[in-house]
């Protein structure tokens, strides 16, 4: 509840109009019953002093008040009226006087002595001699105990003795005075009630002492003292609060107090005059309470109506003031309320920690109690010339605060009331420190960008999604002939040749199509168009940028007219060491010799980074009739080095093969030979085919296995020892041999010799890219005629086959396909063979 009221009150700052004015009437209220009980009081001691100067002067009037009441005020019922009225004085008058607080205390005290040692006598049927201590009382007035106050005014003034105490006592309770001060106020009132009534029995108890007249009204008087001694507080609080509950409060009272009495003596003044009977008395006197009371009820009824009509609304603008204040917490701006006179009604959170206030310290202060000199100055500048032009007011400042200067942003606005008037001025003010920051540093990065665009050394072009030139450096004046300014605003298709303008117009839109655009070159042979209308190449390079809302493409231009004559006769250079180079590469190859006996077909691919060299290389040699070598291998590397290696091992090879040695020795003096070269290693593969025998010896220097393809159309590896390649043993050191394998070979086989070339690529398994030769060597023989023209056809097959795109290959590649014929064919093309051996020997 305390944290309710503190939000409430933080969001109004102080009451409102209904609060300001109710909190004065409920003070001038306690006021007013303080000075109705101070007069009661007072009134009481005078009714007091009456009856005791009635003792003094022998006055039956000053002590009966009316002629044959037979009932007077006793001595000691005069001297204690006045003691409890001037004590009640004292204990309810503000700010109280220790003294005379005391003094009231001692003075209640004996009045409550005296009064206890009365009703002592009456329950004892003694006499203390207390009674006529004073005075005597004469014969007229005369009682059975002859100055003795009546038993009810004793009990009356005990009661209110002790109320008096109380009252005097802030740490007890008010009802302890307050109860006490209606019981004694009650007892006056019956007997007011038995003398308006005319029912002695109501004036006395039993056959005592009947209570004076004017003593009942004193005691009324001080009954109603001792209730209002402290009228803010206990059931009092009730009738004085300012609310309806206390306006209710006081109307029923008085209805309470005052119907009644009304009723029974008009209904008593119907009976006395003979109008009615008993029986209709007291029909009369239900029906005049009924009636009264109902009025009573429905006029409680329409105050308790307004009551709850006004406390919704108050519950309604508490709940409004929450959310007002709880939005106001959770804005991360500072946020007030002033009045017109600058002092602070409303603030949030973040006011109370930017400042370092407590908002209890805030509220209903102005600037200079809350922030610094200068800037309270400033503050109250502000308001008073927002407030001066009647419209909201925005501002940007930089103030400098306990922990450093920070920058804000502050709007100020009125306030008004329903008929346009301002009543108060709120405020929001930001901070933009780290806003304002940022736009620096964007102000900073967009200079350093224009320095970079104007520092590029090629013309750059900036344009949006449509392509329309947003920004230009200058390097666009030399390139294009255009000043930057003349461009912005214009197409880039402008600056393009007419008949290139679809072309480039396409690509750029496929560049901005893609999914995620890379900075690349725009294709190749584009164009750019001078002022003048030259038409010149250009290499355009293209990049995006996603803007907030909108694409940016940069487009880099560089004049490559310079570029295009230097390709051009790079190019034509390039051409004519080509052609050198396949002269040189065909010379040291060689053109193997084709035998009628033993078909065959081949395949060289220079790699595609070199001048058309490698070091590849096969030869077919024919040893006699019936046997011939075949040699194909690879020297590691490319280029001419390599190209004059393979010259050398084509020669060695080929002259150790003619010497009839078997492979194994061939491959050792190879190995010999490519070990006194320096850093060089060869895979090599030397095998004799014996055709007679129908059966192959193979040597593999780390070369890649043959495929033999039955006449059956399977095909097969033919595996052999796969001995260390050439050159290694020199490194080695420990001379391993090389080994051979001799195996069937039927008539109608094919054998594909091949280097690495043809079936190593980045990313694949070599083992199975030779799977895919041998099954596209059997496709493409399979029940196909043993001639030449065949074999070229299914070499060209397995090129395209495994190789798709010969211009971007980094390899060279050398394939070779033979064919050992069938019997008939065989002694055919041996007979053949035969006779030209005997032409080259007779030759010879």
């Amino acid at each position: 509840m305390a944290e309710r009221k503190r939000r409430v009150h933080g969001v109004r700052g102080a009451p409102d109009a209904g609060q300001a004015e109710a909190l004065p009437f409920h003070e001038r209220g306690l006021a007013a019953a303080r000075a109705a009980a101070q007069g009661a009081a007072l009134t009481a001691a005078l009714l007091g002093l009456m009856g005791l100067a009635g003792w003094i002067t022998g006055s039956d009037l000053l002590k009966e008040l009316l002629p044959d009441s037979h009932a007077s005020m006793k001595p000691n019922t005069a001297v204690a009226l006045p003691a409890l009225g001037l004590s009640l004085v004292a204990v309810i008058r503000r700010p109280a006087d220790p003294r005379a607080t005391a003094a009231a205390r001692v003075a209640a005290t004996l009045v409550a002595v005296i009064c206890l040692l009365t009703a002592a006598e009456y329950l004892t049927g003694t006499n203390l001699g207390i009674d006529e201590l004073l005075f005597e009382e004469t014969a007229r007035t005369a009682t059975e105990a002859p100055g003795r106050m009546a038993p009810n005014t004793a009990a009356a003034l005990i009661l209110a003795s002790a109320a008096t105490l109380c009252a005097s006592l802030p740490r007890l309770p008010a009802w302890t005075c307050q109860i006490p001060g209606l019981a004694v106020a009650a007892a006056g009132m019956v007997r007011l009630c038995g003398f308006v009534y005319r029912v002695p029995q109501l004036e006395r108890i039993g056959g005592y002492t009947a209570m004076a007249l004017h003593t009942a009204l004193a005691l009324v008087l001080l009954g109603v003292a001792a209730f209002l001694a402290r009228p803010g507080e206990g059931p009092a609080g009730l009738l004085t609060n300012a609310g309806a509950t206390g306006a209710l409060g006081r109307r029923l009272i008085l209805t309470a107090l005052v119907a009644p009495l009304l009723l029974g003596k008009a209904v008593l003044a119907g009976a006395n005059a003979g109008l009615y009977g008993t029986h209709m008395t007291t029909a009369l006197l239900v029906c005049g309470h009924v009636i009264v009371f109902t009025a009573v009820t429905f006029a409680a009824l329409a105050v308790g109506r307004r009551t709850e009509v006004a406390h919704a609304r108050a519950q309604w603008k508490v709940r409004q003031n929450e959310l007002l204040q709880a939005f106001m917490d959770h804005t991360p701006a500072m946020v007030f309320i002033k009045d017109l006179e600058g002092r602070y009604l409303a603030v949030n959170t973040t006011f109370e920690q930017s400042t370092g206030v407590p908002r209890r310290h805030v509220l209903g202060r102005r600037d200079e109690d809350v922030l610094p000199s200068d800037l309270a100055r400033q503050a109250r500048a502000a308001d008073l010339d927002m407030l001066e032009r009647g419209v909201p007011v925005q501002r940007q400042e930089r103030l400098g605060l306990p922990g450093g200067p920070r920058d804000f942003l502050t709007s100020l606005f009125p306030l008004k009331d329903p008929d346009g008037r301002p009543y108060a001025v709120c405020g929001v003010v930001t901070d933009i420190t780290e806003r304002v920051a940022a736009q620096h540093e964007v102000e900073r990065t967009n200079r350093r960008f224009l320095a970079l665009l104007e520092s590029a050394p090629d013309a750059t072009l900036i344009t949006n999604g449509h392509g329309t030139i947003v920004m230009a450096n200058a390097q666009v004046e030399p390139v294009f002939g255009h000043i930057p300014a003349e461009l912005v605003g214009t197409s880039v298709d402008e600056l393009v040749p007419g008949p290139q303008r679809a072309r480039h117009h396409a690509l750029l839109r496929r560049y901005l199509g893609a999914r995620r655009p890379r900075p690349v070159v725009l294709g190749t042979g584009l164009y750019g168009l001078h002022s003048g209308g030259r038409a010149f190449p250009v290499e355009v390079s293209a990049g995006i940028f996603q803007a907030e809302q909108e694409v940016l493409v940069f487009l880099t231009v560089r004049d490559i007219t310079e570029r295009r004559h230097v390709e051009s006769e790079r190019a034509l250079r390039y051409e004519q060491q080509r052609r050198i180079a396949y002269t040189l590469q065909h010379s040291l190859m060689g053109d193997p010799p084709r035998l009628a006996c033993l078909p065959s077909a081949h395949r060289y691919l220079a790699s595609a980074q070199d001048p058309g060299v490698g070091g590849d290389w096969f030869d077919i040699i024919p040893l006699d009739e019936a046997r011939t070598g075949v040699v194909i291998g690879d020297v590691m590397g490319r280029g001419l080095e390599a190209a004059a290696v393979m010259g050398q091992l084509r020669a060695a090879s080929h002259a150790l093969a003619r010497t009839g040695i078997p492979p194994g020795r061939l491959m050792a003096g190879l190995d010999a030979f490519v070990s006194d070269l320096a850093d060089q290693l060869v895979t090599c593969l030397y095998l004799v085919i014996d055709q007679d025998a129908h059966e192959v010896t193979l040597c593999s220097a780390g070369h890649l296995p043959v495929i033999a393809l039955r006449p059956e159309g399977t095909a097969r590896l033919l595996r052999t020892h796969v001995n260390v390649p050439l050159g290694v043993n020199h490194v080695r050191g420990d001379g391993t041999p090389y080994r051979a394998t001799t195996q069937p070979l039927a008539p109608g086989t094919t054998l594909a010799l091949y280097t690495d070339g043809l079936v190593e690529r980045p990313g694949t398994d070599i083992d199975a890219q030779i799977d895919v030769l041998a099954h596209t060597l059997g496709a493409a023989l399979r029940c196909a005629a043993q001639d030449v023209e065949t074999l070229d056809r299914a070499a060209a097959r397995l090129v395209d086959t495994l190789i798709p795109d010969t211009s971007v290959h980094d390899d060279d590649v050398t394939l070779l396909l033979i064919t050992l014929p069938e019997p008939d064919a065989y002694a055919t093309a041996r007979g053949a063979r035969g006779i030209v051996s005997q032409a080259s020997a007779s030759d010879r």
